[in-house]
């Protein structure tokens, strides 16, 4: 066995040796990188110690790295085509250097696998010496490890490319490396990688957030929009973000973010096209992107006051904390994470899914909802699936796509997803896993692309300990959980009536909503949430003569709670005696009001229910 090497200058002596004579120095990262390694005490002549993540571990490390991977999945199916042809492995890993994906070659995964270059394990330069992927995190640049540039020695049976994949903010986000065999020289390896990660780290910076400007540049007119164009972000003066190139063009480095910089150009060339210089004056081209808007700050008593500002005809009625809920939903769906909504029956999980769906960068394709409960059994897998022509009894003749693939590009919505059959929770994983659906009577998968939004009212995790709900499914489907308060709960029940009323007919035929009305509706039980609320609305304003004010007398039974006043005990009178004074005082209050029902009603202090069923109904039967 080797001594273990402790300075950096026998270090060096040691892997000059082992490199052999002739052999050229290795470039300064493998040298600095060898004199960390030293330093840290490892000894390069034994194998690293390295334990794989168990499985619950493995399973939240991917869940926290499923952004990652959805971004990156374009770039490494590209590489999979050169990787299997050249006997390599494409890998991706999170920013620690934990592997998440391996993708290639077969037979040489099962030797990279000898020396635990396999999922679930972490390949960082402080576990596993000087290898491409965690040296490139601690230089924080593109670094190829070739052979016998590895510390350890079971590693130089690999040749390695990697390059750190960073954010709009230069955090390092995880790493995309192509590995072969030592003994086949991979000279463009490192190159396809950069291409690769310029790609996706321009698809980071593909929106432009919003109160904020984006400007692209290239020293060719013709590379603007493309991922070799330089990009840019700016908070009015102050710059957020950016990616490389831009950084370069201008000769800047990520410190330089959060600084404020004055943008100097001159006139337009074309539409839009800005002509700028780079950092050595050399003509630039770009476009700028968005416009901030003028942002007024308020107290967030107003704020909370305001929650309801001219509401549309559509969208959701949010309250400050919903909102916010409903900003990171739309930020998880963008970067291609799942979302489970729960909520009682009536709290609005579809309401609040559309208008995810309509706030997303997936706007503009289908949103696709599914009422899992709603579907016959019988055929839910082909509604879901699709099916081929004479797939079976009764099937449409040119067959079917499928709810999952008319979301195609946009979002599925699986309402009640807890009511779906056992059976089907296997191939719904299936589908999500493989980003694939095989049509009922089909033999070839058909691909799927869509943003997944589910929603139930059950306790999925507790279905999931009772055998109801596959554990797995639950796994892949909810990594975040958003939950609706039901409207008893909510702290903007008044303003929640007021914008409610705003979108039903009763404002256009000049209906308005007294004080003490909206008082009882926004107190009251509502045990069907914001469902049975806009219902009653509705029928409010359907019922109220034009130009009526609505009182609490207005509403129907069981909606206002009675006052809790005693009344002083009396001699009731004989029951006929009693109705036939009852039905003279509303007669005759009719009259007085010119047969307005509303009025004679509330001139009684009863409902008008009361009034149409003890008097206008026995007159019309007599």
């Amino acid at each position: 066995m080797q001594n273990r090497v402790t300075t950096p200058r026998t270090l060096l002596a040691a892997r000059r040796q082992a490199f052999g004579p002739g052999v050229a120095e290795p470039p300064p990262p493998i040298l600095r990188s060898w004199e960390r390694c030293a330093a840290l005490g490892l000894d390069f002549g034994q194998r690293p110690r390295v334990e794989p993540l168990t499985a619950a571990e493995m399973r939240a490390a991917f869940d926290r790295s499923e952004a990652l991977r959805q971004t990156c999945r374009p770039e490494i199916e590209a590489l999979h085509a050169e990787a299997q042809a050249t006997g390599s492995l494409v890998i991706l890993t999170d920013a620690d250097g934990l592997i998440l994906d391996t993708l290639g070659s077969d037979s040489f995964a099962g030797r990279a696998a000898q020396v635990a270059l396999r999922p679930g394990v972490p390949w960082s330069e402080s576990l596993t010496g000087t290898n491409a992927i965690g040296t490139a995190l601690v230089e924080r640049r593109p670094v190829e490890v070739r052979g016998a540039e590895h510390y350890f020695e079971p590693h130089r049976i690999l040749s390695c490319a990697a390059m750190p994949i960073l954010g709009a903010d230069g955090t390092v986000l995880g790493v995309l490396d192509l590995t072969g065999p030592a003994a086949i020289h991979q000279g463009h390896a490192l190159g396809l990688v950069g291409l690769a990660v310029a790609a996706i780290e321009h698809r980071l910076l593909d929106t432009v957030p919003s109160g904020c400007e984006v400007l692209r540049l290239h020293r060719d007119a013709g590379l603007l929009g493309t991922p070799r164009e330089g990009v840019l972000v700016f908070e009015g003066r102050r710059l957020v973000g950016a990616n490389r190139h831009g950084l370069a063009l201008l000769g800047l480095a990520w410190t330089d973010l959060g600084a404020e910089h004055a943008a100097g150009h001159g006139g337009d060339t074309a539409p839009g096209l800005l002509s700028l210089r780079d950092a050595t004056g050399a003509p630039l081209y770009g476009r700028l992107q968005g416009a901030p808007a003028p942002i007024r700050r308020r107290p967030a008593a107003e704020a909370a006051r305001q929650a309801v500002v001219s509401p549309s005809p559509e969208g959701p009625i949010l309250d400050p904390g919903t909102d916010k809920l409903l900003a990171r939903a739309v930020r998880l769906i963008d970067a291609g994470i799942p979302v489970v909504v729960e909520g009682e029956t009536g709290t609005g999980k579809e309401v609040f899914a559309r208008a995810a769906h309509a706030a997303c960068m997936r706007s503009q394709k289908p949103f696709v909802a599914v009422n899992c409960a709603a579907l016959p059994e019988t055929l839910i897998e082909a509604e879901l699936f699709g099916y081929e022509p004479g797939a079976f009894t009764g099937a449409a003749r040119h067959g079917a796509k499928g709810l999952l693939r008319q979301a195609e590009g946009g979002l599925l919505f699986l309402d009640e997803i807890g009511d779906m059959p056992l059976a089907l929770q296997s191939r719904l994983l299936r589908a999500l896993q493989e980003r694939e659906v095989l049509p009922v009577g089909g033999t070839r998968p058909v691909p799927v692309d869509f943003a997944l939004i589910c929603a139930t009212h059950r306790d999925l995790s507790r279905m999931v300990e009772e055998g109801a709900f596959r554990a797995d499914l639950f796994y892949r489907v909810a990594p975040y959980r958003v939950r609706l308060a039901p409207l008893r709960d909510r702290p903007d029940r008044l303003a929640l009536v007021r914008g409610l009323w705003a979108r039903s007919d009763g404002p256009a035929r000049g209906v308005t909503l007294s004080p003490s009305c909206e008082k009882a509706l926004a107190e009251a039980d509502w045990p069907g949430n914001l469902r049975q609320l806009a219902a009653c609305l509705k029928a409010l304003a359907v019922l109220a003569e034009a130009g009526e004010v609505l009182g609490v007398e207005d509403l129907p039974e069981g909606v206002a709670r009675p006052p809790a006043v005693a009344l002083a005990p009396r001699r009731e009178p004989e029951a006929g005696r009693l109705d036939t004074l009852a039905r003279d005082a509303m007669q005759a209050a009719l009259a007085a009001h010119g047969g307005n029902v509303s009025r004679a009603a509330r001139s009684l202090g009863i409902s008008r229910s009361t009034l149409y069923r003890r008097c206008l109904t026995e007159r019309a039967g007599a």
